[in-house]
């Protein structure tokens, strides 16, 4: 395997910041953009938008959710670690049963301690597809009615579980709002019968994946960004031997696909929102943030991360908003004085919210008018409440 010259920390961060398109390299469609990071983080839908114009220009937040709902190139379900995300349509068929397998045992743990008898879980699946056949896209309130009525357990956490359930075995998946309320539908109603791939072959495709969005990487991560067993990222890494190169850094050794060597420009200067695939996608966080700083970001620990401004790949403070009848406030924080350079890359970051989000986007930086911490606990723009908990895994 050939290996290239040592990478100092900042080289890494600007590869990095390149193969998750933070530099903005050209315009992309939604969809292409979600297939190429592989999933965006969405337990919080109005936070999952807000990674798409930090990565490319041209698109707006409504043209986000028709790629969702109406072309749905893009699928809002479970996949990676068990969490919600946004994966490309034609994805779902390789990509999930790959991620989520390893942790259905699991669902089925927490079913029985929430009391669900053990002949239910399979029963409840059922159920909900013949449900979903029948009456076509349904609310969590009323599936947990029709579930009930028949004699299943729904109290407590169980309708999540059985929910996730049906999602993990890819029966059912998001789609369109009702109201407040996110509907569920068959997959094959919302994007026709998915295409499955063959184990080897998916575990192969996954790790491709991975390193043109996280590369330089190495199997440890793609194991912690994915949810799929150590063994099974090893196996991965292996499978593709012949088209990785050997990337030494001050941290140890990581790989690379051999035709993926851009680095982003300098200078660049990025808003990135909760949950950031940026924040998530590496077991060894220190090159975004030293422990002291990354305490902040994952401020309240769990799995609840804080929208983060880097500056070359590097967190230099927080952000949060506020909307006020006049502007959307976005509020700065930083970890140590800002430079110039900085400054004036927030205040463009804020041009392009505006466009994205078609509202006026202002900056306020720390000693502004604005009295309210920017570290607080605060809801997405266009977010009707806080996303429930601070698990990695949230409520569906």
């Amino acid at each position: 395997m050939p290996r290239i010259k040592a990478l100092t920390d900042d080289e890494v961060r600007r590869r990095r910041s390149a193969a998750q398109l933070l530099h903005r390299p050209k315009r992309r469609s939604a969809a292409d953009l979600v297939r190429h990071l592989t999933g965006i983080q969405a337990q919080s839908l109005p936070a999952a938008r807000l990674a798409f114009p930090a990565r490319t220009d041209g698109l707006t937040a409504e043209r986000v959710d028709r790629a969702r709902l109406r072309d749905r190139s893009i699928v809002h379900t479970w996949a990676m670690r068990g969490t919600l995300y946004l994966i490309a349509a034609e994805d779902y068929g390789w990509l999930v049963p790959l991620v989520i397998e390893p942790r259905i045992p699991n669902a089925f743990r927490r079913l029985e301690q929430e009391g669900v008898p053990a002949d239910q879980p399979d029963k409840a699946v059922r159920l909900i597809g013949r449900m979903l056949g029948r009456e076509g896209p349904l609310t969590r309130p009323q599936i947990a009615e029709r579930l009930r009525s028949k004699g299943i357990h729904t109290k407590g956490q169980a309708l999540v579980h059985l929910l996730w359930l049906a999602s993990a075995k890819g029966v059912i998946c998001r789609g369109p709002e009702r109201g407040r309320d996110q509907c569920f539908v068959l997959v094959r109603d919302w994007i026709g019968e998915p295409e499955p791939m063959e184990h080897d072959v998916a575990l192969a495709e996954l790790a491709v994946r991975f390193l043109k969005a996280h590369g330089p990487s190495t199997p440890a991560d793609l194991a912690m960004w994915s949810g799929i067993r150590a063994g099974d990222a090893r196996r991965a890494w292996a499978g593709i031997e012949d088209r990785l190169v050997e990337v030494e850094t001050a941290r140890g050794a990581t790989w690379s696909l051999r035709r993926s060597a851009a680095e982003a420009p300098r200078g660049v200067v990025r808003l990135i929102p909760w949950w950031d695939e940026y924040l998530l996608g590496w077991k060894d966080r220190d090159l975004v943030a030293p422990p002291h700083q990354w305490r902040k970001i994952n401020r309240d620990g769990g799995g609840w991360l804080n929208p983060t401004i880097l500056a070359d790949g590097q967190a230099v403070g927080m952000w949060n908003t506020e909307q006020t009848p006049k502007a959307l406030h976005v509020e700065v924080q930083s970890f140590s004085p800002l430079s110039p350079m900085v400054r004036r890359g927030v205040r463009r970051e804020a041009e392009a919210l505006s466009g994205f989000l078609a509202t006026p986007v202002k900056p306020v930086f720390a000693g502004g008018p604005s009295r309210r911490r920017v570290a607080r606990r605060a809801r997405p723009p266009g977010a009707s409440a806080p996303p429930p908990g601070s698990s990695p895994r949230p409520n569906p």
